[in-house]
């Protein structure tokens, strides 16, 4: 097992991912199974991006490093807000509110570690119609 970055001395169970940036200066822990499957959206940003997000609850996420390094973008309803390294561009992560009302933290799976997109099952969403 890996060393868990959030806890020294302790490793990772196979029930988190971690993810970060490109440079390295953001960094997560999402305590939760690596997902099998990921959301595809065709909104302005996430077509442009690429991303293929996974929604989880905030308690299970922590963020390592970085909240000093990063910025946010939010458009439209400014519902989510886009998080993205300063430095490098990525944008591991992100969080808002769901469309139940309760807040969420979105990661962007192509940061996260040892997730291999092409494996995963793909549900597309129509987010250019809201």
């Amino acid at each position: 097992m890996p060393p868990n970055p959030a806890h020294p001395g302790q490793f990772c169970h196979p029930t988190t991912v971690t993810g970060s940036c490109h440079c390295g200066a953001i960094s997560y822990t999402l305590d939760e199974a690596p997902p099998a499957g990921a959301m595809a959206c065709n909104c302005s940003i996430c077509r442009r991006k690429g991303y293929l997000l996974h929604f989880s609850s905030p308690d299970k996420f922590t963020l390592l490093s970085g909240a000093d390094a990063s910025t946010e973008y939010r458009f439209n309803s400014e519902v989510i807000g886009h998080r993205f390294c300063a430095t490098c561009g990525c944008s591991p992560y992100g969080g808002g509110t769901g469309p139940d009302g309760k807040e969420v933290v979105v990661i962007n799976l192509r940061c996260a570690d040892g997730i291999d997109v092409d494996a995963l099952a793909i549900h597309n969403f129509d987010g250019a119609s809201l």
